[in-house]
């Protein structure tokens, strides 16, 4: 995970594309910018960051669903609960299930553990584009080969 280039996934675990869910993890950095000031003398990963942690997981699972088809997009947030502080190092485990796809947009409900506790969790909207109107897939598909992505999907393991 690095905080600061807004990269939140460092791994997906396994995709199930029958079901619709995608498992990830990554493990908080030990030093960040972003701690200096969020807070000095105890450092917490915001809020803000743990919900792009869960739209990115969203949107690696909504193109992996649609055969890389379409770039998504966070539109909304809703009912998201930040349920316990995240300190330097935790590992994270996000779990994005796929609740709608269609007519432009998807829709996820999204989930963060560490340690087998709740962390936080939330339902995603996704705006979805086509990479003809939008030039990032070259880019979306290079990041989603280096978080393995692109290996899950070939793996088409079960997720239990």
């Amino acid at each position: 995970m690095l905080l600061e280039y807004f990269q939140m996934i460092d791994r997906v675990e396994a995709v199930d594309l029958t079901k619709g869910v995608l498992k990830a993890r990554s493990v908080v950095p030990a030093n960040s910018p972003v701690f200096e000031g969020h807070f000095p003398g105890m450092p917490l990963v915001p809020g803000v960051l743990l919900i792009e942690t869960m739209a990115q997981a969203s949107g690696m699972l909504v193109l992996a669903v649609t055969d890389f088809a379409a770039m998504p997009f966070l539109m909304t947030v809703d009912g998201a609960k930040m349920r316990t502080f995240v300190e330097p190092e935790a590992v994270l485990d996000i779990e994005a299930a796929l609740e709608h796809d269609g007519s432009g947009f998807a829709v996820t409900k999204a989930k963060i553990t560490s340690g087998g506790k709740k962390v936080c969790d939330a339902q995603l909207k996704l705006r979805t584009m086509p990479f003809s109107e939008v030039p990032l897939g070259d880019i979306v598909k290079k990041r989603a080969g280096e978080i393995g992505l692109l290996e899950a999907i070939a793996a088409q393991g079960v997720i239990g």
